[in-house]
């Protein structure tokens, strides 16, 4: 069994601090965890699973898919993630060059600045150049018009987007802003998009959202809303990743302009809209090749593998429909049990299903035969009396004709109830469920109750049991009542060929994986020529007994409820001491019963 134990979910492995640190805490690893054990129990659990080549090639072609869906979604998340990662640092390393270069053309700016010597003469002593509520060229380093053309020759090769804010936050430069509206045409009023953008829309946003923040669009004054803009203005480098209302990933930096060690302002770099997507776009096609190459392989195996399966199975269907309409001829199945896998074992099946139909079936015929000739016998004679019956000229032909006519019946009433008993056999066999039964208590009981009544003879029955202990149950699976006529058969049988007051033993042993049951008797004995012959339905050999006074079903019945139970019956002469001149004797006949023991 699995282990089960997980950690406690209520500790984590960390928590993210308000300043962006994070606090590693212990891996609360519980006792008794150990990662080689669990792989082993799931090898073997799989292992189990994988049970037939079939299975395996199965399980195989399958996992073969998942492992290449998986790698490929793993290949793009890495990719997508990657490419954030590095396009971050690249634009860090753009902005603060293109800040040195703001900062440079700013200094270059303080230099050229004018001075009205008018209004210097008329400043009081304290005061400055320019009110207190507004501010002083000497105070504003930053330039929009001369940091506007060096801004245009930084940014244009980079296909990016830069913001200018001073220390307030407020936007003093936008790169969107810095090309000649003349020179280009205005771009076509914005339309409501149809169902397929908007799905589209909804497919790459559902993607590429996940945790991250959505991206909005603030006006100029409110620089300090972007956070990276803000830790800027403090002196702080910061990038930011966000996903504005179209689902494309835009990836912002924002770095301090410095002189002198005083801010300036912030500079903010960001991303077109499809900067990022196109290029994940183009990895995903590249990977949608890889994957319909990898379908088309699968397809092919797949094919491949449904020609070993559904060829035969629509063989072995092909062949079940022939044998439910077949009237006369034979019909085989196709033999395909050289395949060590379900094929294999399903045609094998098969077969054996429709040779033991077959078999049935001809049982059927031969049984409907023999029961035909057996009834009509005395039906034959019952009409040849009941014919002759009215032309019987004396009391004593007429006795003797309805002497015939009551045997007869008798006759035909034991042939109807044997035959009753043997056409339910099977079935009921196949109804019940097979449950363990005591052989010592059923062959006490059976030994007790043919002693008690002795079935019509002064023939006692003794039993033993060779067990390993006096406790030995006997055990086997099976039928107890059917079990219990086999044995009453046998003893009725070998008290009907005893002679009165001998005794007839029954013992009970292991042999073994077999529990054995034998009948001695001290009888005549069996001919030679009839050891096989008297387990066949109707057949019976009674020379000291009259003609019709037994079925011949009794051991038939017996044979069929062994084999039933997977055992086997069989008889044989009890050798006797040799006459004077050495010539073997028989000291009776012997049937034995063997049983699969539980």
């Amino acid at each position: 069994m699995l282990d089960r134990t997980q950690p406690d979910p209520n500790q984590s492995a960390g928590d993210i601090a308000s300043d962006g640190v994070q606090e590693h805490v212990a891996d609360n690893k519980p006792q008794g965890f150990r990662p080689l054990n669990w792989l082993k129990r799931a090898g073997q659990f799989f292992f189990a699973l994988s049970f037939s080549s079939l299975t395996r090639r199965i399980v195989s072609l399958n996992l073969a898919g998942l492992v290449a869906l998986v790698a490929s979604i793993l290949y793009l998340s890495q990719f997508r993630a990657g490419l954030i990662d590095a396009r971050a640092q690249s634009l860090l390393v753009q902005a603060e060059i293109i800040a040195g270069a703001i900062a440079a053309s700013a200094t270059v700016q303080t230099n050229a600045i004018t001075i009205d010597p008018d209004r210097l003469l008329d400043l009081k002593p304290g005061e400055t150049y320019g009110g207190s509520d507004e501010y002083s060229p000497l105070d504003f380093p930053i330039n929009p018009e001369r940091v506007a053309p060096v801004l245009r020759t930084l940014i244009s090769p980079t296909k990016t987007r830069a913001r200018i804010y001073d220390p307030n936050g407020s936007l003093l430069l936008d790169s969107r802003n810095l090309e000649n509206v003349l020179r280009f045409p205005l771009p076509p009023p914005a339309e409501k998009p149809g169902i397929i953008e908007r799905g589209k829309v909804a497919v790459r946003t559902w993607l590429n959202r996940g945790d991250l923040p959505l991206y909005r669009e603030l006006g100029p004054e409110n620089g300090n809303g972007y956070a990276e803009v803000g830790d800027a203005l403090q002196g702080q480098k910061r990038s930011m990743v966000r996903v504005n209302a179209r689902g494309e990933v835009i990836v912002s930096v924002a770095v301090p302009v410095l002189r002198s060690r005083a801010i300036h302002g912030a500079l903010m770099l960001s991303t077109q809209g499809d900067d990022i997507d196109q290029m994940v776009t183009a990895e995903r096609l590249a990977i949608l090749k890889v994957g319909g190459v990898a379908a088309a392989v699968m397809i092919m195996l797949s094919l491949l593998l449904a020609s070993t399966i559904a060829g035969p199975v629509r063989r072995l269907a092909d062949s079940a429909e022939r044998v439910r309409r077949r009237i006369k001829a034979r019909i085989e199945i196709p033999d395909f049990t050289r395949r060590r896998d379900e094929i294999g074992h399903l045609s094998g099946a098969l077969r054996d299903m429709t040779s033991a139909l077959y078999s049935r079936i001809e049982a059927i015929e031969m049984f409907a035969a023999d029961v035909a000739h057996e009834l009509k016998n005395p039906l034959t004679s019952l009409r040849s009396a009941v014919e002759t019956l009215p032309l019987a000229r004396n009391e004593n032909s007429r006795a003797r004709l309805l002497e015939v006519i009551e045997h007869d019946v008798k006759r035909l009433d034991r042939l109807i109830s044997d035959i009753s008993d043997a056409s339910r056999l099977d079935a009921e066999l196949q109804r019940q469920d097979a449950i363990p039964v005591d052989l010592r208590r059923l062959l006490t009981t059976l030994v007790s109750v043919a002693n008690e009544t002795k079935l019509g003879h002064e023939v006692a029955v003794e039993t033993r049991f060779e067990g390993r202990s006096p406790t030995d149950t006997f055990a086997v699976s099976g039928h107890d009542s059917r079990l219990g006529q086999v044995v009453s058969n046998l003893l009725s049988n070998a008290q009907s060929f005893s002679e009165r007051g001998s005794k007839v033993r029954l013992t009970c042993r292991r042999v073994r994986s077999e529990i054995e049951i034998v009948v001695d008797d001290d009888g005549p004995g069996i001919r030679e020529d009839a050891l096989e012959r008297i387990f066949e339905r109707f057949y019976t050999d009674r020379p000291h007994q009259g003609f019709g006074q037994n079925s011949g079903l009794g051991l038939s019945i017996s044979k069929q409820i062994v084999d039933a139970h997977g055992g086997r019956i069989w008889a044989e002469n009890r050798p006797g001491p040799p006459d004077v001149d050495g010539t073997p004797t028989i000291a009776g006949a012997r049937f034995v019963v063997r049983l699969p023991a539980l």
